[in-house]
């Protein structure tokens, strides 16, 4: 009976579809971009290596609207992603080695599959909620303060 109970547990497992399982942890800090309307700031979620960038944001039905999750590739490079299994609406900001932003791209559509890329070589991804960049007035050209441009925003 014991070992029943434990194979219908295991295959219950692997039936619960990913959205039903938890999201991992992340480490948080604390992240600013400098916008003509002032100092927008934000709590970010790093991820900083292959398994973190390759989830993402994917599964989650809700991000607070101060939050975001900065997708660090510790060096300069093209980075193109997609929206599938991502199931809320993101802008992306593109974020060189110094902190400013190259390209913006506002409002990816959920569960596409259509490639958004870089206009160049980034260091770094930022997803916000979509339509918070129009909200704030977030462009291209504006600067990120964050400890990994070696600017950590001040308190």
């Amino acid at each position: 009976m014991f070992k029943r109970i434990l194979l219908f547990l295991s295959l219950l497992a692997f039936a619960l579809p990913a959205a039903a399982q938890p999201q991992p942890t992340l480490p948080q800090s604390d992240l600013v971009i400098l916008t003509q309307k002032g100092p927008q700031r934000f709590r970010v979620e790093l991820a900083d290596n292959d398994v973190s960038r390759a989830r993402g944001m994917m599964f989650r039905t809700s991000m607070a609207p101060d939050a975001g999750m900065l997708f660090d590739f510790k060096q300069e490079q093209m980075a193109s992603f997609w929206m599938r299994n991502t199931l809320i609406p993101l802008d992306m900001l593109f974020i060189k080695a110094d902190g400013t932003i190259l390209n913006i791209h506002q409002r990816a559509i959920p569960r596409d599959e259509t490639g958004i890329n870089s206009a160049g070589p980034v260091r770094a991804v930022l997803e916000l909620n979509g339509g918070t960049v129009s909200r704030l007035g977030i462009r291209p050209g504006d600067r990120v303060q964050h400890a990994i441009f070696g600017n950590p925003p001040k308190r």
